[in-house]
């Protein structure tokens, strides 16, 4: 009876699911226009600080603020299944690549298809950073803490825990070097916590952690299902800016990290994706109705391909839960406190430090793309790395000038592959 009574509300999360393009930016709108304007499931004040709320937190915000919608509607469970329905059409479509792109590389058509999807990638990132620049980063100290992030996550972009460790010192530094008039509010009310979720979320970040470390050093048969969970629920834990910082992340965890040398010495049995592949999925998101974070799906059976199909299919399955997983448990804990910590300077004052951390990490992850995948191809003199070249800047001037849609920009560069 209980679910009955929803059945309307989740058909409308579905239809939202298959119909919103544009990333979270778009999202917001799609959902005013459905959940506020059609629907009245929420007001318009309530969706903008359920919206304002998800910002700052890690984890996908539009997947969060579409939750809180459920939650508000029908508590947990609906909060819950909420997620089921927004989440499983696009992880299914992204799951889907990862089997196109091992049968499209069976029959030798892999670098001819996806040649300009792999440039747009870092066209849409670049686009992103410069986006998030105006909007988030104005004064003297916070271009002076963007250039320091850009700078550090840089040169230390091979270092696995480099995003974790500037986005804390920048919420730090944030707190130490910025002043308010009013450092902080008093007599409010706090609000009850679910402490389920915060201990779950808890014991399944250091479980995972454990259990991924004992399966390396012990080298157990399926070792990498358990490193790959791990991986997942620890980008969904700490990623704040969304798809355009979680992709960057899964860069350095995926492809550059494994062709160090330190790890090519002792880690020989390490998850990698190969460079063009990983590229492929992340222009192809861009494609896709739905969270960006669905491309959790495309990595993780890619990071399991080399097990077989089965394998595969419980690859999407990991890359799908462990990356959702996070931001379901931790918006269902903060946000009885979101009334309530919201109000102190000084806590806002370190999230400001965050999101300018965040444009320095997209800014260092688009340069550091552009001399990975162009740069090489430039200086040997080849026309492909001129056409990626091209490609990223007229990706990026497209979405700059233009309203072209990018799921249109995506299918562009995806038919001149084929016809090249």
């Amino acid at each position: 009876m209980y679910l009955l009574r929803h059945i309307p509300f989740l058909k409308a999360v579905f239809i939202h699911a298959i119909s919103a393009f544009g990333g979270p930016q778009g999202h917001l709108g799609m959902m005013m226009r459905t959940f506020v304007a059609g629907r009245k499931d929420v007001t318009e004040a309530e969706l903008l600080d359920f919206h304002a709320f998800c910002q700052l937190l890690p984890g996908a915000s539009s997947t969060q603020t579409l939750t809180l919608i459920g939650l508000k509607r029908g508590g947990p469970v609906l909060a819950f299944l909420t997620l089921l329905v927004w989440v499983l059409p696009a992880s299914f479509l992204m799951g889907s690549l990862s089997f196109l792109v091992v049968l499209v590389e069976r029959m030798g058509m892999g670098e001819k298809s996806f040649v300009f999807i792999q440039p747009m990638a870092v066209g849409f990132l670049a686009y992103a950073a410069y986006r998030v620049y105006g909007l988030m980063v104005s004064g003297w100290f916070a271009h002076f803490l963007m250039f320091g992030v850009l700078l550090v996550t840089y040169i230390f972009f091979r270092t696995p825990w480099i995003f974790p460790i500037v986005l804390i010192s920048s919420g730090l530094l944030s707190v130490l070097f910025t002043r308010s008039e009013e450092e902080s509010v008093l007599h409010i009310k706090r609000k009850r916590l679910r402490w389920l979720n915060f201990v779950l979320f808890s014991m399944l970040f250091i479980g995972s952690a454990i259990l991924s470390e004992t399966a390396r050093k012990q080298e157990w048969e399926n070792r990498k299902a358990f490193n790959l969970f791990e991986n997942f629920y620890r980008f969904g834990s700490i990623v704040f800016g969304g798809g355009d910082v979680l992709i960057p992340m899964m860069y350095e965890q995926y492809v550059v990290r494994p062709e160090t040398e330190r790890i090519r010495r002792t880690n020989k049995n390490v998850i990698r994706i190969e460079r063009d592949d990983f590229l492929t999925g992340a222009g192809m998101i861009r494609a896709m109705p739905g969270p960006v974070f669905s491309i959790g799906s495309y990595m993780g059976g890619l990071a399991l391909r080399s097990g077989g199909s089965y394998a595969q299919f419980l690859g999407c399955l990991i890359g799908t839960a462990a990356l959702f997983l996070p931001s379901f448990l931790l918006v269902l804990f903060f946000f009885p406190l979101w009334q309530y910590l919201h109000r102190f300077h000084t806590f806002l004052r370190g999230l400001a430090g965050v999101n300018v951390a965040v444009v320095g990490i997209m800014i260092a992850s688009s340069v550091f793309l552009i001399r990975d995948i162009v740069l090489p191809d430039v200086v040997q003199g080849t026309t492909l790395g001129y056409l990626e070249l091209v490609t990223i800047l007229f990706t990026f001037l497209l979405l700059r000038f233009t309203r072209i849609p990018a799921p249109l920009i995506a299918l562009v560069c995806l038919l001149l592959g084929l016809l090249v």
